[in-house]
């Protein structure tokens, strides 16, 4: 017999039979059955109460990405599900597992519009891979499960499930689901054969990476296939972790602000091997490295969702396939070939070279010592905006999922990831790396971060202004910026407000030792780089770019 437990205890419990070790939460008065069996189970589930539910749901998203589990986060209705809409919408283009459990109102007053009462099947229907309502308590096993194996299955992406608070309160007597793994995905093996009679007549071949999917073993297959056949390998937007950027066969990240050798190179690839990579917008930057429907490029499009194949881009080989499934396959027919991969990587290190930077501090020379100084398995988060662009053209990622970056180019992400990153690998270098505008976005997760003890590098890189959205209208509209100007709290100080150590970087010259200081800090650490405005981006200052603008309006 199975004993009566209320929903929230069974809720827990399925939780803890999935392998769940942590959820991410703000507390809510339409979860307390929940909250209340969490605290039984906070020896196996540990909760990680966050200060804003956007934050909750991003730390969800990250810790999905780290660990290819679902990402758990609760959070109340109406404001907090709204709230953390920004995690899901991240998860599905970012084709990343996460569960949102939201409250919900009781049966007893659902379509009154009773106090903050939405419809999340309707809310989240168009952005999670599924929104579903569990009515009965006994039926929370089956739901669990469900969603796990929605959430990681195919091409992975969030699931959102509405509680309501009669449904947790209510007692059922069932059983636990049993753990559940993401639907497996193996190649045709014609189509594999097909695949590397391709790639064996090909001239100008070129493998691009990306997606979700990707384990350890599936990053070793993907080097050793590439040595093998001698083929450049390139990373698409934000992926850049799953190959080592030190290979000699590393030929540079396709996305914002992509080398131009390296774009050449994917536009003239007479055969471009495409593995878990979606082809989005940022990869293949606005859709012109590759044109719809059919691309000139042969073009063989592995991806683990079938749905993906053809969607915007009509391969010559599709295979529906996870990535490791795909190379084991492909590392046993593909012949050994001695010659190809040309000089994509010197491109790549070419690329990688220093330029003069206006100011006192030089985010050149920064990266490259922290790419110097970082051991291999330092996790690096940001969010969106130009100074990422730092970070992704100098920072050479050398392991899997050492970098957390958002997909869908969200702002705000860094702080809450970098969190995550810790709460699952509290040994490891944590480093937050954030523009002003982006901080502010979550940074109020610092006070999450100096509540559990988390150890974090925060560099906040502080130019005054949005600047990515400054950069356009200089381009577009020179000289009449609006609405993009920032006045900035000292972010050391807020830093050390909150409790964590806190330093401002104005030279180059000391930012290794407050570095370092931060590292032994003991705490949380937060570094306020003073950026010159005049830095706007990596390749042109500010009055460049009003001077280009300002000429290209004229023709």
């Amino acid at each position: 017999m199975n004993p009566s437990r209320t929903g929230g205890e069974i809720l827990v419990a399925n939780l803890v039979a999935q392998g769940a070790t942590h959820a991410f939460a703000v507390p809510g008065e339409s979860y307390l059955p929940v909250l209340d069996a969490l605290y039984d189970a906070r020896d196996r589930l540990s909760l990680v109460v966050c200060r804003q539910e956007g934050g909750a749901a991003y730390m969800a998203e990250a810790f999905g990405k780290l660990t290819g589990r679902p990402g758990i986060a609760f959070v109340t209705r109406g404001p907090g599900a709204t709230n953390a809409s920004i995690g899901v919408h991240a998860a599905s283009q970012d084709s990343t597992p996460m569960i949102l459990f939201v409250g919900q109102v009781g049966g007893d007053m659902v379509d009154r519009e009773a106090f903050q009462e939405i419809d999340y099947r309707r809310m989240f229907g168009g952005v999670a891979k599924w929104a579903a309502q569990i009515d009965r308590a006994d039926r929370i096993p089956e739901y669990v499960a469900h969603a796990y194996r929605i959430a990681m299955s195919g091409r992975p992406g969030p699931v959102v499930l509405a509680l309501p608070e009669d449904m947790l309160s209510a007692r059922a007597a069932c059983a636990d689901a049993p753990r559940v793994d993401a639907v497996a995905a193996s190649p045709d093996p014609s189509l594999v054969a097909t695949a590397v009679d391709r790639l064996v007549a090909a001239k100008r071949p070129l493998l691009l990476v990306g997606g979700s999917r990707w384990d350890g073993d599936a990053c070793r297959m993907l080097q050793e296939a590439a040595e093998k056949f001698r083929v450049p390998v390139a990373c698409g937007f934000r992926n850049q972790d799953l190959f080592d950027n030190r290979h000699a066969l590393y030929a540079g990240e396709v996305g914002i602000g992509v080398n131009p050798q390296l774009a050449a190179r994917v536009r003239d690839a007479d055969v471009l091997v495409v593995i878990g990579e979606r082809l989005g917008e940022m990869t293949t930057s606005g859709y012109t490295l590759l044109v719809p429907p059919v691309p000139a490029q042969t073009l063989i499009h592995v991806h683990p969702g079938a749905e993906e194949l053809g969607r915007v881009y009509q391969p010559a080989v599709a295979i529906a396939s996870t990535p490791g499934a795909f190379l084991a396959s492909l590392l046993r027919s593909l012949p050994r070939r001695n010659e190809g991969a040309d000089n994509a990587h010197a491109e790549y290190l070419a690329w990688q070279a220093p330029r003069p930077v206006p100011g006192t501090l030089d985010l050149w020379q920064i990266v490259r010592w922290l790419d110097a100084r970082l051991p291999d398995d330092a996790i690096l988060t940001n969010g969106a905006g130009n100074y990422t662009a730092w970070l992704h053209r100098l920072y050479r990622y050398r392991k899997f999922r050492t970098q957390l970056a958002p997909y869908v180019g969200s702002m705000g992400y860094g702080v809450p990831a970098a969190i995550a990153a810790k709460v699952v690998h509290p040994e490891r270098i944590v480093l937050s790396w954030n523009g002003d505008g982006c901080f502010l976005m979550n940074g109020q997760e610092l006070a999450t971060a100096v509540q559990y003890r988390l150890g974090i590098i925060f560099v906040v890189v502080d130019n005054g202004m949005y600047g990515t959205i400054r950069m356009h209208q200089e381009r577009g509209y020179p000289a009449r910026e609006y609405g993009t100007a920032l006045a900035n709290p000292d972010f050391a100080a807020l830093a050390r407000a909150y409790g964590a150590h806190g330093e401002t970087v104005a030279h180059t010259a000391d930012f290794a030792a407050a570095f370092e200081r931060a590292l032994s800090a003991g705490r949380p650490a937060l570094l306020h780089l003073k950026l010159d405005p005049q830095a706007l981006t990596m390749n042109a200052t500010l009055d460049q770019l009003r001077a280009q603008g300002v000429a290209a309006r004229k023709r």
